[in-house]
């Protein structure tokens, strides 16, 4: 399994754990079918209240798809398969709140679970970053998630800087991205009495709550997402110029963290 699971039946509230650390919790294929398996059997367990989302070990909450997956893809040049489109809740019709726990890293993939929480408390450490553009690919879905939550100009930033630039968390934190900041240590505390808080509400009032909030920007992501796959077939590198940009890379070069 990819993914621990742990309960706290008392208090209502569910802590889904990303368990791949020495993948940096990227995800794979068998990982994004237990996402999307687990946020639907979340909808009829009615002792889960609230879900708090994090990544095992202090390196990265998650980056993105692992590298190593192999995704095949149908022959029509009018569809794409991507299966991070539905490892988020809300692609999986869950409207219990789920708070996002990051720690060390969050980019690319990461953004379609962090997209899809109602909100983001981050460790002090932690960085978020795009890595698509400097690796030949579109940032389709990652952009119009984030363009959802960030300033559009911190947005553009982020995903056109590609490696060269990492956001900080205290900068996170000033744009909105991130509603609280802890330190490493008191993340998980952080986000745990956060999701008890919500899970002792009647759950009634915090789910229509949550799809309330997200009926308000829903039209618009809806019409940004249909353009996605389009804008990927036209502008990504094919895939062995994209894996030479990837071997190329020199990890622990100098990047800018603002």
């Amino acid at each position: 399994m990819s993914l621990r699971v742990d309960r706290d039946g008392a208090a209502g509230v569910a802590v889904v754990t990303l368990d791949r650390p020495e993948r940096h919790n990227a995800v794979d294929l068998e990982t994004a079918a237990e996402l999307g398996a687990l946020w639907r059997e979340f909808r009829f367990d009615e002792g889960v209240r609230a879900v708090v989302v994090t990544g095992a070990g202090s390196a990265a909450f998650c980056t993105g798809i692992d590298r190593s997956a192999q995704v095949p893809q149908p022959a029509s040049p009018y569809s794409i398969d991507d299966p991070m489109t539905a490892i988020g809740p809300k692609a999986n019709d869950l409207w219990k709140p789920v708070i996002a726990a990051v720690n060390g890293m969050a980019c690319g993939g990461a953004f379609y679970l962090l997209g899809e929480a109602e909100f983001i408390i981050s460790s002090t450490t932690a960085t978020y970053f795009d890595p698509h553009t400097s690796y030949g690919m579109v940032s389709a879905y990652e952009a119009i998630y984030m363009a959802q939550r960030m300033p559009f100009g911190e947005v553009a930033r982020m995903s056109l800087m590609g490696t060269s630039e990492r956001l900080s968390a205290r900068r996170a934190h000033e744009i909105g991205l991130v509603s609280e900041l802890a330190e490493p240590a008191e993340l998980m505390a952080a986000a745990e009495r956060a999701a008890r808080t919500l899970a002792g509400f009647p759950t009634e009032a915090v789910q229509g709550t949550v799809r309330a909030l997200w009926a308000a920007k829903e039209g618009a992501r809806a019409q940004a997402l249909a353009q996605a796959p389009h804008l990927i077939a036209l502008g990504n590198l094919p895939p062995e110029r994209q894996a030479a940009l990837f071997a190329a890379r020199r990890p622990g070069a100098d990047f800018r963290v603002r």
